[in-house]
């Protein structure tokens, strides 16, 4: 079977490998144009694309799928289907009907749950206990499209983005194997009920907001890891949380600091307490609370601030 394979980010390089590996042609790969990267702001390519340099497979970066001349280069390809995952450009009509076999998507939760670009990040911030992988044929609607396979896996206690990315992007890869070994699968409409879009995550929502219960903090913090990572204001500086546990005590008014010794800062949330335990001051590493307290001194009693508009 002939395939372009089109995505970005470490998500979809696994797939990509995955297929590779099983022995799949692979004509041509198509990912996002190289970014700037790094205090020198040199491009950088993908994930995607460095796989596929590697392994000697064309690529293809058009700025837009809705070009002419990109669509016109697809259709010489004669795939018989293309692979999508984590593409993040909009495939329009005359792109989805170029391949054989039409396109298919590796998306990273149940749908019809969490339809959209961070379903990864929504289900922890939503404290879901579980997602999954959906092999989904593509059609004009996001992630609207009849499900052909899926794989559910539950979501630990202490799972963050890092952690649940790389499991779902094995998963990911393995499930899409599969579905081209059995291909022609019988689809699947999705149900109309439960139905949930995952929003990109803006920058605003980093922002800790202590006035909530800690619980939906601590999913803040493990939603938010590696990025951009839960900040709040200390002394006017931020700092980011990567580690937090929600505690059930209370007693003071939001975002006082309860105790700061080895075992963390502990921070009255309006619901509970939340234990903070990796924080890192901007500029700085990543540090475990001691190492923290012993170059930044917190008090009992100190107040802990939200992300100001302005930072």
């Amino acid at each position: 079977m002939r395939i372009v394979f089109a995505g970005t980010p470490e998500f979809a390089a696994e797939a990509l490998r995955a297929l590779l590996a099983a022995g799949h042609e692979v004509a041509l790969v198509l990912t996002q144009p190289d970014r700037p990267s790094g205090r020198g702001l040199a491009l950088k390519p993908s994930p995607v694309k460095a796989v596929a340099l590697a392994a000697g497979i064309e690529v293809f970066q058009p700025q837009t799928l809705k070009d002419p001349g990109a669509q016109a280069r697809l259709r010489e390809i004669g795939a018989d289907l293309m692979v999508v995952a984590a593409y993040g450009l909009i495939l329009p009509p005359p792109v989805l009907d170029t391949p054989r076999l039409g396109c298919i998507n590796i998306h990273a939760s149940l749908l019809p749950r969490w339809r959209g670009a961070a379903p990864i990040q929504r289900a922890l911030l939503a404290g879901d206990n579980e997602t999954g992988i959906s092999i989904m044929q593509m059609e004009a609607g996001l992630d609207t499209g009849p499900v052909l396979l899926g794989e559910s896996l539950l979501i630990a206690a202490d799972e963050t983005t890092g952690s649940l990315h790389d499991r779902l992007a094995a998963l990911g890869g393995r499930l899409i194997v599969e579905a081209l070994a059995a291909l022609p699968l019988a689809a699947k409409a999705q149900p109309e009920q439960g139905v949930t879009y995952a929003a990109k995550i803006g920058k605003s929502e980093a922002a800790i907001d202590w006035s909530l219960p800690a619980l939906e903090i601590e999913r803040q913090v493990r939603a938010f890891n590696p990025a951009p990572g839960a900040v709040f204001t200390l002394d006017g500086a931020p700092v980011k949380v990567w580690r937090a546990r929600a505690q059930d005590v209370s007693g003071a008014a939001p975002g006082t600091v309860l105790a700061a010794d080895r075992e963390g800062i502990l921070v009255a949330c309006g619901g509970g307490a939340l234990l903070l335990l990796e924080l890192q001051k901007a500029g700085g590493k990543r540090l475990g609370a001691a190492q923290f307290l012993a170059g930044t001194p917190v008090s009992v009693g100190a107040q802990l601030l939200p992300l100001s508009a302005r930072d």
